[in-house]
């Protein structure tokens, strides 16, 4: 059913938002949509204006497309146009969303994750073994919302931002239960979080995997306390709060997460609900054994990485929580990889090894670059990567460094640029890789700096191509252009490398 537009202004002044209004002859009129964005409004739109870039031109045409009222922080002054003032239009944004939608309560299970890093793999992890479950017991697949992709049930889709919107989150939570659908799983971000857009979802369980300095800049947050206290407020809203006791702020979370009705711990350190013990690698495999209370079990993980056992471990504690079996668990690690996540590729004569990752930020190329130099001890380890543009800006110093200690070399090239010269953001890294004594080179072209990077390879070597893991473009300006995956990118060059080898081989010229 559609509610009226009076219906709408009841709500935000019953929740203490709306300041004031005027809705010339609109109480009455049903509302046929909600949207922030002017190029989806249509006849019977509400419109919300939001956003630090918003100008009133935008409200002119959601006007002009039919919208019949809009909600904002400000009168923008447009004659005879129905409008609500509210407090914090963020903050509106969820309880507009809910009233939507619609979603009928205790059908959709919510489990939420949060961390620096390891929020994408943790939630593939966890959906995978929810999808075998299902699959064996005659359920749907389970709902996701990610940093690569979207699915609920009628929607799947590429994603841009790690969190969507309100109105989008209910959209999907509608769709997931339209569809069947039990489980839903998703990233929630410290945007997310600071912002207002997952206020008032109940989460089932919430995970906190780690914390480490990131998003610092004038348009994410403005220091590190902000950003970790956006990421604690996850807590107040969850029943089941899963905690990492091998953070370095376990005992911070341990505090916060006391909120909460029940608190399982994860972690390598004895004394954890779901205790990871003996990991070793052997032939490129991890392996690692898991004891609790309900079973002891080994388990091998498909996707390379030591750190991905952390991400493992958080969703067996998912899962432990909602009383899966064992065996499950273990099938589904055994066999899922993700794309852009910890991709390796090998030259013929293996002694080129090319790893494809989504690592982005310092606590990601911590783990990875020793995860690779304790597994490769013997290979040198050359790395292309660069930085987002206007925004994480203390990645640049963090990478730089942590890059220049691993590396023979360095290739700083093109990472969603943004607003900023690419140039600019690679002198900065550049200057901090310098910093420890390695060199460097700046390769504007990101295929071209892979390709460089590949057939430069001097013997044992395993090349790091970081940052953008499975994604297709590069967002420039305000714009995302296409552009080959770097997975797309390394194959061809990794032939091109065998080929040129061979030719080596046989005497052949490869001028």
């Amino acid at each position: 059913m559609n509610f009226t537009v009076g219906e709408y202004l009841n709500l935000l002044e019953g929740e203490n938002q709306a300041i004031t209004s005027e809705l010339y002859r609109m109480r009455e009129e049903e509302v046929s949509s909600i949207t922030y964005e002017s190029a989806k409004a249509d006849p019977g739109s509400l419109f919300i204006c939001k956003g630090a870039l918003f100008k009133k031109t935008y409200l002119e045409e959601a006007v002009f497309k039919g919208s019949i009222c809009y909600i904002s922080e400000k009168d923008y002054g447009l004659e005879q146009v129905a409008h609500i003032l509210v407090k914090n239009v963020r903050a509106a944004m969820p309880l507009l969303a809910k009233k939507f939608y619609q979603v009928p309560e205790g059908i959709l299970k919510y489990i939420g994750i949060t961390g620096t890093k390891g929020k994408t793999t943790t939630t593939y992890y966890i959906k995978k073994i929810f999808d075998e479950y299902m699959k064996q017991t005659g359920g749907r697949d389970i709902a996701c919302l990610t940093s690569v992709e979207t699915y609920d049930g009628k929607e799947r889709k590429s994603a841009r931002i790690t969190t969507p919107e309100s109105l989008e989150l209910y959209r999907h939570f509608r769709n997931a239960c339209d569809s069947g659908i039990t489980y839903l799983a998703m990233e929630v971000s410290s945007q997310a979080l600071k912002y207002g857009r997952v206020s008032g979802i109940s989460f089932d369980v919430g995970v906190f995997l780690n914390i480490s300095e990131d998003h610092i800049s004038p348009v994410e947050h403005k220091n590190f306390k902000d950003y970790f206290c956006s990421k604690l407020r996850l807590f107040s809203q969850v029943r089941t709060a899963v905690v990492n006791l091998d953070s370095e702020f376990s005992r911070m979370l341990l505090i916060k997460a006391s909120s909460a009705g029940r608190i399982l711990t994860f972690g390598t350190k004895p004394g954890a609900d779901i205790y990871g013990h003996d990991i070793c690698v052997e032939n490129g495999t991890v392996s690692f054994f898991v004891t609790c209370d309900r079973f002891e079990g080994k388990f091998s993980l498909a996707m390379h990485g030591i750190f991905n056992v952390e991400n493992a471990l958080a969703s067996i504690a998912v899962a432990y929580a909602y009383e899966l079996p064992l065996a499950t668990m273990q099938k589904v690690l055994k066999e899922v990889t993700l794309n852009g996540r910890m991709e390796e590729y090998n030259s013929r004569n293996q002694k080129l090894k090319v790893i494809v990752d989504y690592a982005h930020n310092g606590l990601s190329f911590e783990k990875i670059f020793a995860s690779v130099r304790m597994e490769y001890p013997d290979y040198k380890i050359v790395s292309v990567f660069g930085c987002p543009g206007g925004k994480a800006l203390n990645r640049r110093r963090d990478m730089g460094l942590i890059a220049g200690k691993f590396c023979s070399k360095v290739y700083l090239s093109t990472d969603d640029p943004g607003p900023e010269e690419i140039k600019d953001i690679c002198m900065e890294i550049g200057r901090f890789v310098e910093d420890t004594g390695c060199s460097y080179e700046c390769i504007f072209d990101r295929e071209e700096a892979i390709k460089k990077a590949i057939m430069e390879a001097k013997g044992d070597t395993v090349v790091l191509v970081l940052g953008k893991g499975g994604e297709n473009n590069q967002r420039i300006g305000q714009i995302f252009c296409a552009y080959k995956s770097d997975a797309e990118v390394v194959r061809e060059c990794i032939r091109e490398y065998d080929s040129k080898l061979l030719d080596e081989r046989m005497g052949l010229s490869v001028e």
